[in-house]
């Protein structure tokens, strides 16, 4: 069986070398298809954080992918953040800021979804919308389609609302219309997976939004530990799904451990 493992606000220069180190055995143990590293890589941008972090990515062996968070861009210098925002990710993770991977089992397509006007919220272009739109439809009937965003495109308290992805609405409808079947994202360091096809009646099929929350950073948020979202393709004959295993750190015995498991229903393509 396929997996995908995703991982989210790293925030490289607050990281612990435990964790990220159970992570990495972890990613040995599991040898996913693929690593989605879903944005704010970095906790301040600067050239040593993204070092750290493209060093630690090169140790997995595995393919991966990744996109610029809001914390990437650099905050307090000026000139860097007006004249080249991606400057320093770039030299780190390549001049992609959206780049995919394909395989039988999975399509994924990412979407840079911040702005250097902006310091924290993230948005969606109607150019990407369509973009990502045109990619799902070519996608084959034996892959999962699954699109990556930073910031949050649902949420599931009233305090985060602030934090919702501008566009989503749009975006999710026409995700949805053109086959997507996931949605990943970070930001605000909460793990859940909710169903945008519930939420919203304007999305015409099984869509779902998949948060995860801080892998390695020790900057944890509403008591939950640092975790990891294990994505496994269901078998290719019989309905579609999506197993969503959330792994959370164990401080106690060193090493990243199962905790909740959603088997989620796909739509019929």
């Amino acid at each position: 069986m396929s997996v995908l493992l995703q991982i989210s606000d790293t925030h490289f220069g607050t990281e612990q070398a435990p964790v990220v180190a159970a992570l990495e055995a972890l990613v040995h143990d599991t040898q996913p298809a693929l690593v989605v590293l879903s944005g704010d890589i970095t906790q301040r941008a600067t050239r040593a954080q993204f070092g750290a972090a493209r060093a630690f990515m090169d140790r997995l062996g595995v393919p991966w992918v990744a996109i610029p968070g809001n914390h990437d861009i650099p905050l307090f210098q000026l000139g860097a953040r007006l004249l080249t925002p991606y400057g320093r990710y770039v030299d780190a993770f390549g001049a992609n800021l959206e780049p995919e991977f394909a395989s039988h089992d999975w399509l994924v397509i990412t979407v840079n979804t911040t702005r250097w006007y902006r310091q924290a919220d993230g948005e969606v272009s109607e150019a990407q919308i369509a973009r990502v739109a045109q990619r799902l439809a070519s996608a084959t009937p034996t892959q999962r389609r699954v699109v990556v965003t930073h910031q949050p495109v649902l949420v599931t308290r009233p305090e985060d609302e602030s934090n919702r992805l501008h566009g989503a609405d749009a975006a999710l409808r026409r995700w949805a219309a053109a086959g997507a079947d996931l949605v990943l994202g970070g930001h605000i360091h909460l793990p859940f997976v909710r169903a945008a096809h519930e939420a919203d009646v304007g999305v015409s099929r099984a869509l779902w939004a998949v948060q995860a929350g801080t892998a390695v950073s020790s900057r944890v948020r509403g008591g939950q530990p640092n975790s990891v979202n294990l994505l496994r393709a269901g078998a290719a004959s019989g309905p579609r799904t999506c197993t969503v295993e959330r792994w959370d750190h164990d401080a106690a015995e060193g090493r990243f451990v199962p905790g909740t498991v959603q088997t989620l229903a796909l739509a019929d393509v």
